[in-house]
């Protein structure tokens, strides 16, 4: 969004305050805010930083579990009244949901001070203190009293607590910068008042021990760490933190340290050498030019500065050292005076010692074997002592964790590290972390055709792109592929790529001399706990792009907590990726790895029962979102009991965001249990018929339908009447929902069938169901009544009233065809009213629906028009949008009776507007009307070009709605039925 939008009619921009009382001012005049309440919806507005909020989110936000009655409604209204006070755009209504977008972080006193903050940090690392000192202080200066002073609701009081414990946390960094500075004594008053107000913030204490003992005030720092060992014992009964019991001891000492100054190190060695121990480069280094210039900067900005140090992490075979000694040999121009380099082996049985590697690098520097003392400490402090005015580059390759690293960084300015490691350096907190991921395609190509040879790889391109998607794109799997092509002269690329195809032996494949993808896997599976190897080969087994923590706590029947700890630890010997808080994922190659481990460690049975569970979680799950959904429905009842119990939701919303954000895993487990035991098949059979909404709402239509296809196919040759009838009838849903109608009878006809020879009550009740809508469609009314009728007794039956009353809204659109209205209206009415009583939201947008249609063809418009927009709500709401789109279609039917042929056309344009929802022949019977309507509008030559496609569609389909098509664009051709 441009600045012009945000700016008032005199130019003024308008500004917020959120550090105090929440404000808006334009210039220097105070714009209304309004009510508390509507301070509370400003307040969560700003704090989102541009994001849209839900209106749910805002309702929590504002209220919490206890929103007053009309809550949405007051929530617009304070919208609206927001909207009117700020200049136009600043306030956003989208998806549902609201937003303000600023349009520069000064707009924002929250936004200035973290701005301010940033560029104090920036100025700490790169040595100038003073300057941090001064921009914290202006940080601080954007405080005015407590934060969100006077707003209500749970948000606020959440974001109070963060917005004040940030506050401390830039005074505790001021506070700090003062006696680095030597304004300790300044600081102790400061001090004292803040330990007054927060007795037990050990940090706190530390400082004002610290500027007390370089103020000369000795006997009062060390009464301040007996007055804090006896305030934690009494109110939390716990002993200071080591560092403040450290500090006291220091003082003690009388450390000299603790003045401020540097201990003097020792003399230097005589004896200067330029070491140069970088490894040669890599010849046909390729890519990661974004992270060679970063890392470039990084590296060249350690001249005159303080030391620089990187941490480069990534998976086995990515690349790490190859990108470290590439910049290291770019960078060598900004270290004169030498380049260290060890590989620690990090990966390895036995990881170097640090110890040993600073004795190699003293002698590197030219330091005398009889002047390098034995203990550690000593050593890293003569190394550092050595470095001291010399600009030198470490290399440490291969690094095993931050501990085996500290004493090898060279803390002299003017000196830098750059280190490679699986494992993220976390730990290291003055490192710049860098995460190295896989190549892009075009990167892999480029690298694959450098050793492969460019015109043997150009005349086979898709091959070529095969063979770097089977290795994952993983650098080092690409090199050995395209080595292997280089020695085998008498092999194609397609040679090449065929057996990469096949999974089982892609590992086997991807190996060459003494380099081999699964033995660099190897390595850092061999470091893992026995705990962290099972979850490793578990969490292989599953199909799907990620998983997530719950699922993956299922795999590995664990509580969450424990699993998330394992879960980590994984990404942090980086064999898993955190693809998203809470999910994780495999690379590809690494799954195969998992999997070959699962095959080769874990009996069968172990295998067979994570699978179990897993399964099992997704049943319980979306068997509680289902019902969630549909309370009373009896489908529930029928399905399979999971041993596992699934997670719980507060509401329909949180349920439908599980469901959606979990279709991709959810329909690839269903996938993967067509081949296991038949118990596996049935549960997954009945999993597909929970997870419906997939299929009903179109977001998921296509995999539904390959998911059902599959246990169709799995069943009918398991010979299994029961899984089979199941999947049938699901599939026959599929087809309906697409348009494909004696696709869709078949199905639902042999599922019928099935149900019979099993006595499955299931598909009996649903499949006549399905039955009565198919010949709805097809115009053969007779049938359908038949059917409807059948499986209304069915419902019956079963004791299944939501079932029951979906038959009768069906039945009651039979009724309209019939010409029997009054009866129409009656059924609708009969299931609406058990739709009310069973308190089934989504449902009774069904009975609305179809009530509204009837009420159309009575003539009684302004009643169906009040009906469809509220179905039109409820689907909408419940994000059922393939009937969003038909209730679009049939509101744009009723406008068009009305006479209104403009809000006609604005509904079938929204109901096209859902592209690729009901297939076909949906888009086509909407073109008739909007054709229709523009039709009435006078918009002839658009309404022929509508009519045109919908005819191509209905004559493709063969349907008799070709006929009356072929009628509106030629009418003086007379028309007979």
């Amino acid at each position: 969004m441009r600045d012009e939008v945000t700016a008032g009619a005199d130019g003024t921009r308008t500004r917020f305050t959120v550090l105090g009382p929440v404000r808006a001012w334009r210039g220097s005049e105070a714009l209304p805010s309004g009510t508390p309440q509507q301070r509370a919806l400003l307040a969560a507005l700003l704090l989102r930083g541009g994001r849209t909020a839900t209106a749910p989110e805002l309702l929590d936000a504002m209220w919490g579990e206890n929103p007053p009655p009309q809550a949405l409604a007051v929530l617009r209204t304070y919208a609206s009244r927001l909207r009117k006070v700020l200049d136009p755009g600043l306030l956003v209504s989208e998806s549902g949901g609201y937003a303000i977008r600023l349009p520069r972080a000064e707009s924002l006193d929250l936004g200035i001070a973290e701005g301010l903050a940033d560029e104090a940090e920036r100025a700490r690392t790169a040595g100038d203190r003073a300057l941090a000192r001064a921009l914290l202080n202006r940080a601080l200066e954007q405080w005015d009293g407590e934060p969100l002073a006077g707003v209500p609701g749970p948000f606020a009081e959440s974001q109070r607590i963060r917005l004040a414990e940030w506050r401390l946390q830039l005074l505790e960094a001021r506070l700090d910068l003062d006696l680095e500075v030597g304004h300790h004594a300044e600081a102790v008053a400061e001090l004292t008042a803040l330990t007054a107000a927060h007795p037990l913030r050990e940090r706190l204490r530390e400082l004002l021990m610290l500027a007390l003992y370089r103020s000369g005030r000795q006997a009062e720092a060390l009464a301040v760490y007996a007055d804090t060992r006896r305030l934690l014992a009494d109110e939390l009964g716990v002993d200071p933190r080591p560092e403040l019991s450290a500090l006291q001891q220091r003082i003690l000492r009388a450390d000299a340290e603790l003045a401020g100054g540097d201990a003097p190190a020792p003399a230097p060695p005589s004896i200067q050498v330029r070491p140069a121990q970088l490894p040669a480069p890599v010849p046909h280094f390729t890519g990661a030019t974004h992270r060679i210039r970063e890392l470039s900067e990084i590296l060249a900005g350690a001249e005159g500065q303080v030391m620089a140090v990187s941490a480069v992490a990534g998976m086995g075979g990515v690349g790490k050292t190859t990108l470290a000694v590439h910049v290291a040999h770019a960078a060598r121009p900004h270290f004169p005076d030498g380049q260290l380099y060890a590989d620690l082996g990090g990966t390895g049985p036995r990881p170097a010692e640090p110890a040993a590697v600073l004795g190699a690098f003293l002698r590197a520097l030219g330091t005398p074997d009889a002047v390098i003392p034995d203990p550690v400490d000593e050593r890293a402090a003569l190394y550092r002592s050595t470095l001291d005015g010399r600009r030198v580059l470490v290399l440490l390759d291969n690094a095993r964790d931050a501990a085996q690293i500290r004493p090898l960084l060279p803390g002299a300015p003017g000196c830098a590290a750059l280190i490679t490691s699986r494992v993220r350096m976390a730990g290291l907190t003055e490192a710049h972390l860098v995460d190295l991921d896989v190549m892009s395609p075009e990167e892999a190509l480029q690298l694959f055709s450098r050793i492969a040879g460019a015109e043997r790889v150009g005349a086979e391109r898709q091959a070529a792109d095969d063979v770097v998607a089977a290795c994952g794109f993983l650098p080092l799997a690409i090199c050995i592929a395209a080595s292997r092509l280089a020695a085998r002269r008498t092999w194609t690329v397609s040679v090449l790529a065929a057996k990469l195809a096949d999974e089982r032996r892609r590992l086997d494949e991807l190996q060459a001399g003494d380099l081999a993808v699964k033995a660099t896997f190897e390595l850092g599976y061999g470091q893992l706990e026995p705990a962290q190897q099972r979850a490793f080969r578990l969490l292989g087994l599953a199909d799907g792009p990620d998983i997530s923590l719950a699922a993956a706590a299922a795999v590995l029947d664990r509580p969450e907590h424990d699993a998330e700890e394992i879960l980590e630890s994984l990404v942090d010997f980086s064999l898993l990726e955190s693809a998203a808080p809470g999910r994780y994922r495999f690379h590809d190659l690494v799954r195969l790895y998992a999997r070959a481990c699962v095959e080769r460690d874990e009996f069968p049975a172990e295998r067979d029962a994570a699978l179990d569970r897993l399964l099992d979680f997704y049943l319980a799950t979306a068997s509680g979102v289902y019902a969630l959904e549909r309370p009373g429905d009896r489908v529930v009842d029928h399905l399979a009991h999971a041993r596992h119990p699934g997670l719980s939701f507060p509401n329909e919303s949180s349920a439908q965001d599980w469901l959606y954000g979990e279709a991709d895993l959810l329909l690839a487990c269903i996938r993967q249990n067509t081949v296991r035991t038949l118990d596996a098949l049935r549960r997954a059979v009945d999993l597909l018929w929970a997870s419906k909404d997939l299929a009903e709402s179109g977001a998921k239509v296509r995999q539904y339908e390959s998911a059902a296809l599959a246990l169709r196919d799995a069943a009918r040759a398991a010979k299994d009447p029961y899984a089979e009838g199941r999947a049938r009838t699901t599939l026959a849903g599929v087809h309906l929902i697409a348009g494909r109608f004696a696709e869709a009878d078949d199905e639902a006809r042999r599922a019928l069938v099935l149900a019979r020879d099993s006595g499955d009550p299931l598909p009996h009740c649903w499949a006549s169901n399905d039955r009565g809508i198919i010949a709805l469609y097809e115009g053969r009314l007779q049938d359908a009544e038949r059917h409807l009728l059948e499986a209304r007794d069915n419902f019956r039956q079963d004791g299944d009233r939501v079932g029951e009353a979906s038959a009768l809204c069906n039945l009651s659109r039979v009724h309209v065809n019939l010409g029997r209205l009054d009866s129409a209206i009656e059924l609708a009415e009969q299931a609406i009213a058990v739709y009310d009583r069973m308190g089934l939201t989504l449902r009774l947008a069904n009975g609305r629906y179809a009530l509204g249609i009837a009420l159309t063809r009575a003539g009684r418009l302004a009643e169906a028009l009040d009906h469809l927009d509220r179905a039109l709500s409820l689907f909408h709401d419940n994000r059922q949008r393939l009937w969003e789109g038909v209730t679009h279609f049939r509101l744009a039917e009723a406008h068009l009776a009305a006479r209104r042929p403009a809000r006609a056309a604005a509904h079938a344009e929204q109901a096209l507007a859902l592209r690729g929802l009901g297939g076909d022949w949906r888009r086509a019977t909407v073109l008739v009307v909007l054709g229709e309507a523009l039709s009435e509008m006078g918009q002839t030559v658009r309404a022929t070009a509508c009519w045109r496609e919908a005819l191509d569609i209905f004559e493709s389909l063969g349907v008799p709605e070709a006929e009356p098509v072929r009628q509106l664009l030629n009418p003086e051709v007379p028309f007979t039925v």
